[in-house]
């Protein structure tokens, strides 16, 4: 009876010490970790036409999440976007738009709107959603997981302006952070993408 008292604790501790060993984990550039069980395929949005659209739809793909606005100094990278998309999409890789009208009103139009303009100016083909607040009391659920490390794992900071770039691995963790101005035709960039792959 004490022999299986004892066969009983011990597996007992070693399913837990799997669970937790198992369990997923995001590392921090620094190092330092935050146990989460969060990812982005958490979340469902509504794209640009109005239909759900869960992002676990986007597991085992590389993803940049990236906030952008139509009349902004930085609008210009929509086409340099655009490019990295048509030639990282066969290795898996898919930009996701989320106009946002957060930073000086540089985003103001409708959902139909901005899908003209981007198509029109820019012949955007990557995944857009419909408009979301991605920083203040309204942000969406989804920016709440990318800029708060309770929810991320290892990232705290606010949404510091249109085109900032957010990194996602396979699994759907967030993994790196670009500022709005750097560039996807960086090495900075296409180095974080392709450590990914």
């Amino acid at each position: 009876m004490k022999m299986t008292i004892i066969a009983i604790v011990i597996i007992l501790a070693a399913v837990l010490f799997m669970a937790f060993k198992l369990r997923p984990s995001v590392k921090s550039p620094n190092g330092q970790m935050i146990q989460t069980d969060k990812s982005v395929y958490d979340y469902t949005l509504t794209d640009i036409d109005g239909k759900a659209v869960n992002l676990g739809n986007f597991k085992g793909k590389v993803l940049i999440l990236v906030n952008v606005a139509s009349k902004c100094g930085l609008t210009p990278q929509y086409e340099q976007i655009e490019s990295f998309y048509e030639s990282w999409k066969d290795k898996n890789v898919v930009v996701l738009g989320f106009p946002a009208n957060n930073f000086m009103g540089q985003e103001p139009g409708s959902n139909e709107e901005i899908k003209t303009f981007c198509s029109a100016k820019y012949g955007v083909t990557f995944p857009m959603f419909s408009k979301i607040s991605v920083k203040g009391d309204d942000m969406h659920p989804l920016y709440q997981y990318l800029t708060k490390k309770e929810l991320n794992g290892w990232h705290e900071g606010e949404v510091s302006w249109n085109f900032q770039k957010f990194l996602i691995n396979k699994e759907g963790k967030l993994v790196k952070v670009f500022s709005p101005r750097t560039q996807v035709t960086s090495e900075e960039f296409l180095n974080g993408v392709k450590e990914q792959l």
